[in-house]
């Protein structure tokens, strides 16, 4: 059996998908975007970084609101998509860049903001991210970050780590709200906020979207149905497996020292 890297399995599961994130409804409809441009009001001359933009919902949402904002994704195709629906929408201060978050091919400072949505429990190394993130970012610029949260309770945690990894192998981990404060922290930043949220996944096209085979699928409606009845409760499970899951927003700055 071949190899694989941890960025080559990535790419080759969202690349082909590419189509479907920018038409899914959960990405481009949902609390955390109006959370995200009520931030960034009044940021009209800021350069900000959208961090594994996948379909581009953060980066069309805010373009409007800013300067320039560059659109990153390890994705070729992603990016593609970004471009295409860039010019569709005549939004002309977008750009692209492709490449891993653990080394960004940006000078020291070159942002106002860096924000990324939904992208980070897929990276390799959240810490080298993270670490990043802040080495691109001016002193005092702003970090946005909107992610899946866990529980912290360990029969929760381990249900959920295992039904995101057989609907996408490409998983890394989903954080605590704790375990994020403190890597926000390690990487040199300031934390202002957290704001929570609820999202409710509708299972067909969650697992449509990644085109989850089969096996996987029969995998995860058997764990669904096999599990205890706190994590049942906890994310309001369904008789056809569509279920809410915790998100929250991140606002951290960066240490001006």
């Amino acid at each position: 059996m071949s190899e694989k890297s941890h960025e080559a399995l990535v790419g080759g599961q969202f690349g082909a998908r590419a189509e479907a994130y920018l038409k899914s409804a959960v990405h481009a409809q949902s609390p955390d975007l109006e959370a995200i441009k009520e931030l960034m009001s009044g940021r009209k001359d800021a350069r900000v970084l959208d961090l594994g933009c996948g379909g581009g919902h953060l980066t069309f949402n805010v373009s409007p609101l800013v300067k320039e904002i560059v659109a990153y994704d390890l994705s070729r195709e992603m990016l593609d998509v970004v471009e295409r629906t860039a010019r569709e929408r005549g939004l002309r201060n977008v750009t692209t860049q492709q490449g891993t978050v653990e080394k960004l091919p940006f000078g020291d400072g070159s942002f106002d903001v860096v924000m990324s949505r939904f992208s980070a429990h897929h990276w390799h190394d959240l810490n080298a991210g993270l670490w990043e993130a802040s080495r691109v970012l001016k002193p005092g610029g702003t970090l946005a970050i909107i992610d899946t949260i866990t529980s912290g309770i360990a029969v929760i945690d381990t249900f959920f780590q295992a039904v995101e990894l057989l609907r996408d192998c490409s998983h890394v981990r989903n954080y605590t709200r704790a375990e994020w404060e403190a890597a926000i922290a390690r990487a040199g930043f300031l934390s202002r906020s957290a704001t929570a949220f609820r999202l409710r996944l509708d299972f067909k096209s969650w697992v449509e979207r990644m085109a989850t085979p089969q096996v996987h699928v029969d995998a995860i409606r058997s764990l669904q149905k096999a599990v205890s009845a706190q994590a049942t409760r906890h994310f309001e499970t369904e008789p056809d497996g569509s279920y809410q899951i915790d998100v929250a927003m991140f606002e951290a700055v960066k240490s001006a020292r």
